[in-house]
């Protein structure tokens, strides 16, 4: 609980006490009457984006578990301004939170904000991003790298041959796209995959996604792959080959398992996406979010994962690839996604 809010209800209600004292017999008994003050577990969490589809999904499983757990939520979105996160997560150390998650805009630009919760007494859970120049209470996401090694597995089952591959990554100030990218070239290296082109764009936007392939194309007469940072840099990519008349005969694979990602896997304009289980992560974080609150401290992670300060405490998820031989098993009977949905073109 956080000692200040605490200090400040307390003398809310001693000064409550002394007023009714004071004020005669009958306003003594409506004072021995009053329902005491229930301080919930207060947890402000700040996202990049709600662009992304995925975002929204961590949103409502976070706040719903939350609240089921007895906490209540401030839910700030900063639109990929990392000054605005700065100055969010700070306004939620005056607010007097108990708790604040992060998902960072920027990976390496928050520490004086991180700095100064934790100085405040705040504990701090750096969500699916690592927030790489302070140390934070807890960093917990989906194994990025794995879900760079089933991208790149994929590849090479699409293409055993071999052929000219295209990265489009996402921006490297996402320290998850680099691990993404490390994981991908990793599970290649050895295979007749060749590597042409290789690009992080510098936001998950339409704009740049559809000029990195425009790019790649206009650069080699020859792409049998590409590898995307998400779904939605999957869907630009397609979307540039479905103009040059390629859409399906070049493998692209992507992560996250939007919707219309699973379509396009059921459709053959895309490979494979990568599952993550989002919802999961969701429940997790809100968990260790409440546990924090009431207790401050975990007792179950015991993992690590290093950044440039130290060894933060770490939870990982795993991820799973999807294909159209498995769609059903991972997307429909799991209700990630509904079943008329993700059939909606092929049926």
């Amino acid at each position: 609980m956080n000692k200040k809010r605490f200090v400040a209800i307390g003398m809310v209600l001693l000064l409550f006490i002394e007023c009714v004292t004071g004020c005669g017999a009958k306003t003594e008994e409506t004072a021995k009457t009053d329902t005491p003050v229930i301080d919930k577990v207060q947890i402000g969490i700040t996202f990049d984006t709600f662009v992304l589809e995925r975002w929204l999904k961590d949103r409502d499983v976070f706040v719903a578990t939350a609240q089921k757990l007895g906490a209540e939520v401030n839910v700030q979105n900063v639109n990929g301004d990392v000054k605005k996160q700065e100055e969010q997560i700070n306004r939620f150390v005056m607010e007097g939170m108990d708790v604040i998650v992060v998902i960072p805009v920027d990976c390496y630009e928050l520490k004086a904000a991180i700095v100064n919760a934790r100085n405040h007494g705040v504990h701090v859970i750096a969500y699916d991003r690592m927030v790489e120049e302070a140390m934070v209470d807890l960093y917990i996401t989906v194994d990025s790298r794995l879900v760079g090694e089933l991208m790149g597995n994929t590849m090479m089952q699409q293409l055993p041959e071999g052929g000219n591959i295209v990265m489009i990554c996402g921006p490297e100030t996402d320290t998850n796209c680099l691990d993404v990218a490390s994981g991908f070239e990793d599970a290649i290296k050895g295979s007749n995959l060749n590597i042409v082109k290789k690009t992080f764009v510098k936001a998950w936007t339409s704009e740049y996604g559809t000029k990195a392939m425009q790019e790649a194309m206009s650069e080699n007469e020859q792409i049998d792959g590409v590898m995307c940072g998400n779904d939605g840099l999957a869907g630009y990519a397609i979307q540039v080959l479905s103009e040059a008349q390629l859409a399906g005969k070049v493998a692209v694979v992507g992560q996250d398992a939007d919707l219309e990602a699973c379509q396009r896997v059921l459709e053959g304009t895309q490979a494979m996406t990568v599952y993550k289980p989002i919802e999961e992560l969701a429940r997790v974080a809100a968990g260790y979010a409440v546990e924090f609150g009431e207790n401050g401290r975990l007792s179950k992670v015991k993992d690590v994962k290093t950044n440039k300060i130290g060894n933060v405490p770490y939870c990982g998820l795993e991820p799973t690839a999807v294909t159209k031989e498995n769609m059903d098993e991972v997307i429909i009977d799991s209700g990630f996604h509904m079943h008329d949905q993700v059939y909606l073109n092929v049926e």
